[in-house]
């Protein structure tokens, strides 16, 4: 009876609702064109929302009263109704978008902090958005940095404009973020690619150049931040489940395998609003059978993020994220030769490993009426590395990074961005031994605008560093920087920031042998230091259905002390018998300069709109003597002079296509031993001679193309290194051969 009761009030009440609701429906279009726009977000109320159909229509129910309504879309003006709405009424509204400048107005928090137009931002920044990293389905954020021209990643290494060669994989110059805060291995210093959450991605942030004033150690070349997607007033659920298929290399002796070599992948993500709070859940599921002999590699990564809003407290949200991941992969590190073994690793190197890594980050923000802001963030990171067979090499870290910011308009005209951090870190390792340590650090940046189209910033910061209780210096740097809006679309800027990177407990401690290659320890390693500048012009355009803008930059580095592992003979710890090996010695003194190019473009026709981004970047990466400060004429290893790309997309009903182009010129210099006839063969069987031939630099040519199967689902083909061509990273590094990926995408 009471269950009849229950069910006679809920059909009560949803008659109630219906009866007291009103109905909104209408067209959306290009108010140039007058042609339909397909996947405008139409957003109403709190929590509700829908997108135009792909004739440009929508409609949707609410309950009577004032409601307002935004039309947002990517390329145009946001609009906003609001709408007086009557029960049983129905309303029709139609609204015509403006075209927008392309890309000039994106908010970004990175460079100073705060949110900002790129265009009022006093340094170079470049922006991926989500939607590019699905469409050619990039697998993990490695091969997503290698698609930015004055960016290259060797074997985990990653460098910004030259800034960085390679380290055989620890101690980066390039600082990792996730919203911002920093995911730094304590152990190696250095990314972990894999656990960046591109699943639930919103856009990616590349900041070139020093950045160390506002993010401390490991920002002397750049930094990268990886800004997770809140939760909005529509409910959004996307998934994707991919298959792919490696072909076989050019030279068909290299290639082993006799059964086809397949990698797959799925992802699933959910964001909510439900009342006052925010919910985001991520799931990925990775699996690659390798081109590479011993070199397979699975994982699953879950992420949940839960953000609140205090109803009592206005302002107030707090919250945590938390994520982990378990790994399972074999590293490739020396082949067996340059012909038939290319594609095989060499038995003697070869190490399975099983990788355990998770964050836990809880928050509070506070932001009072539109003057003030309280961030009090933290995070908690831990890895776990288990080598079966190597068990010498088995190590594991925890570390807790805590951060205040408090961003405070003192004036119309002058605004301040403070803050302190501080982290702990302890390393438990066979490998490196066992450390701790300890970073403290201040910084404080004002922004003053004396007048309306000029912007000047100015910051500080103090931060020092211990390690098993021995404290290192305290390094203060500065930052100072000017943007001058000249005119309408027009853009000029200039900086100048200092870097350091103080060394990581693997380039001080590690010991090991890898095949034939042994590590030496070094305690009496110092930090890295350096600095750079540039100036630069960004200015948007609009002629008729044509939008976009152009970047273009100049830039000078120096960096001294720079940590590089040198061959040589050095003692062993234990016995104090030397040997032929590597260790980090702070040897390279670096001068880069050059320039780059950035181009976008943006054009409908009619139904079919294209899209266009250029980017070119030339660097001239030489030492210099810290005697006479003069180039020495000798080129900086693993560097390149040119890198440039191409992306070009057309979308036209339920077709979308595009064409992407990656350039590099050879790699300048590398480490003699490996081009050493005796040691280099030694090292890695035929490689001088391969070397030779084959450093040339490359052209890649991927494509893609994707078929809207309905306005929730699409289907999606992209086909990586089209021409299959062979190239290489770092030594003995032959990058992934050509390879076919079918994905059925859904958004809902």
């Amino acid at each position: 009876m009471r269950f009849a009761w229950s069910i006679l009030l809920f059909i009560h009440a949803v008659l109630c609702f219906a009866q007291n609701e009103g109905f909104v429906r209408g067209r959306v279009t290009d108010a140039d064109t007058q042609e339909p726009l397909f996947g405008v977000h139409v957003i109403y109320g709190k929590g509700s929302g829908t997108i135009t159909s792909p004739d440009g229509s929508y409609s949707f129910a609410v309950r009577a009263g004032t409601v307002g309504i935004s039309f947002q879309f990517v390329g145009y003006k946001t609009v906003t109704e609001s709408l007086k709405v009557k029960a049983k009424d129905t309303i029709v509204l139609n609204v015509a978008l403006e075209t927008d400048v392309y890309q000039i107005d994106q908010i970004v928090v990175s460079a100073d902090r705060m949110e900002k137009k790129t265009s009022d931002l006093t340094v170079t920044m470049k922006v991926i958005k989500q939607e590019y990293l699905s469409r050619i389905h990039i697998k993990d954020a490695e091969e997503m940095m290698n698609r930015i021209p004055g960016v290259e990643v060797l074997d985990g290494q990653a460098s910004v404009r030259g800034g960085s060669g390679f380290s055989y994989g620890v101690g980066s110059r390039v600082l990792a973020l996730v919203d911002g805060l920093p995911l730094m291995a304590a152990d190696g210093g250095n990314i972990k690619w894999n656990f960046l959450p591109l699943e639930q991605i919103n856009q990616v942030e590349v900041i070139k150049g020093a950045s160390s004033v506002l993010y401390g150690s490991s920002a002397l070349n750049g930094v990268i931040n990886f800004r997770t997607a809140d939760a909005t007033n529509i409910p959004q659920t996307t998934f994707f489940v991919e298959s792919g298929i490696f072909d076989k290399p050019e030279e068909k002796i290299k290639a082993w395998w006799h059964s086809p070599r397949i990698f797959s992948s799925a992802s699933f993500s959910h964001l909510r609003r439900a009342g006052f709070t925010d919910v985001g859940v991520g799931l990925y599921l990775f699996k690659e059978n390798s081109y590479r002999k011993f070199n397979d590699e699975e994982y699953g990564r879950v992420s949940v993020k839960i953000k609140h809003h205090s109803a009592k407290k206005e302002g107030l949200v707090y919250g945590a994220n938390v994520s982990a991941e378990r790994t399972y992969k074999t590293d490739f590190v020396l082949w067996e030769n340059a012909g038939a073994g290319a594609l095989k690793q060499d038995t003697s190197s070869v190490s399975s490993l099983y990788q355990t890594f998770f964050t836990a980050d809880p928050f509070v923000s506070l932001v009072r009426n539109t003057s003030a802001r309280h961030d009090l963030r933290f995070r908690i990171l831990g890895c776990e590395n288990s080598f079966p067979v190597r068990k010498q090499n088995d190590a594991r870290f925890l570390s807790a990074y805590g951060e205040y910011q408090m961003g405070k308009k003192i004036a119309d005209v002058l605004q301040l961005i403070s803050g302190f951090s501080a982290s702990y870190s302890m390393v438990d390792s066979r490998f490196f031994g066992d450390h701790h340590g300890i970073n403290l650090a201040g910084f404080a940046q004002l922004e003053a605008q004396p007048v309306k189209k000029l912007r000047v910033v100015a910051g500080v910061r103090l931060e020092q560093n211990s390690l098993d209780d021995v404290n290192d210096k305290i390094v203060p740097v500065f930052r100072s920087g000017i943007n001058f809006q000249a005119g309408e679309y027009t853009f000029l800027r200039a900086s100048f920031g200092q870097g350091y990177r103080y060394p990581s407990v693997a380039e001080k401690h590690a010991s090991t042998t890898l095949g034939s290659v042994k590590i030496y320890p070094n305690t009496g390693i110092q930090p890295e230091k350096g600095w750079s500048a540039e100036t630069g012009i960004k200015q948007g355009f609009m002629l008729g259905q044509t939008s976009g803008q152009v970047d273009l930059c100049f830039f000078y580095t120096r960096n001294s002390n720079m940590i590089e592992f040198l061959f040589g003979l050095y003692p062993d710890p234990v016995t104090g018998i030397s040997g032929p090996g590597f260790r980090a010695e702070n040897f390279e003194q670096a001068m880069i300069y050059g320039s780059e190019i950035e181009f976008t473009l943006s054009r409908n026709f009619n139904r079919i709109r294209t899209a266009m981004d250029v980017g070119y970047s030339y660097i001239y990466p030489v030492e210099f003597s810290r005697y006479t400060g003069e180039s020495t004429g000798q080129y900086l290893k693993y560097r390149r002079k040119h890198s440039g790309n191409m992306n070009i997309s057309i979308s036209g009903g339920k077709i979308v296509t595009g064409l992407h182009l990656f350039a590099r010129s050879r790699i300048l210099r590398i480490d003699d031993i490996f081009l050493n006839e005796v040691t280099g063969e030694q090292i890695l069987p035929g490689f001088p001679a391969y070397w030779k031939s084959h450093n040339k630099g490359y052209l890649l040519v991927d494509t893609d193309i994707g078929y809207l199967i309905n306005r929730r689902l699409t289907v999606s083909l992209v086909v990586k290194n089209l021409t299959n061509v062979e190239y290489m990273g770092r030594p003995g590094d032959i990058q992934p051969v050509r390879n076919f990926s079918l994905r059925l995408s859904g958004r809902f």
